[in-house]
């Protein structure tokens, strides 16, 4: 019988392993012309919030070292698809936010992508396992929300 530390090493290990098998995938997939995938989960993030984020929020739900994180922020804003502009509320801080162009460009990409991530997770997976799942990664990431959702128009609990 595994220990509780080997059991917790080799659950950690196969959840990097589907990450990684799945990104792969994503990556064969998905049309990356417009955007990366890395900048593509910059816009998704964005795209979830209805005000400027500070752009330390946002390194908190991106996969990017801090430095790399404000280069591509710099980046997208010269392309257009984000706006960057001082905290009113502390000078020192920088808020972002899609601009049209980069709503637009989000929604597009993100179409397929949301395609290509259901089949993926579908096509493993029961709609009950996809509820438990959800579940089990809000645990790890310690949120603690437990409003219902909505599958095929039904309310579960989370």
């Amino acid at each position: 019988m595994r220990g509780t530390v080997r059991v917790a090493n080799d659950a950690w290990e196969a959840l990097l392993e589907a990450h990684a098998v799945l990104i792969r995938g994503f990556i064969t997939e998905g049309d990356w012309s417009q955007v990366s995938m890395r900048e593509y989960d910059v816009l998704y993030t964005l795209s979830k919030s209805a005000e400027p984020v500070r752009l330390g929020e946002l390194h908190r739900h991106v996969l990017l070292s801090q430095p790399a994180l404000s280069r591509m922020v710099d980046r997208l804003v010269s392309r257009g698809l984000v706006r960057r502009m001082s905290d009113p509320a502390d000078a020192r801080g920088v808020l972002v936010s899609l601009t049209e162009h980069g709503q637009a460009t989000q929604r597009q990409v993100g179409r397929g992508h949301a395609r290509s991530v259901a089949s993926a997770m579908t096509e493993a997976m029961t709609v009950d396992d996809l509820i438990r799942l959800e579940e089990l990664c809000l645990a790890l990431a310690g949120d603690d929300r437990r409003s219902p959702s909505s599958v095929d128009g039904t309310h579960v609990p989370r």
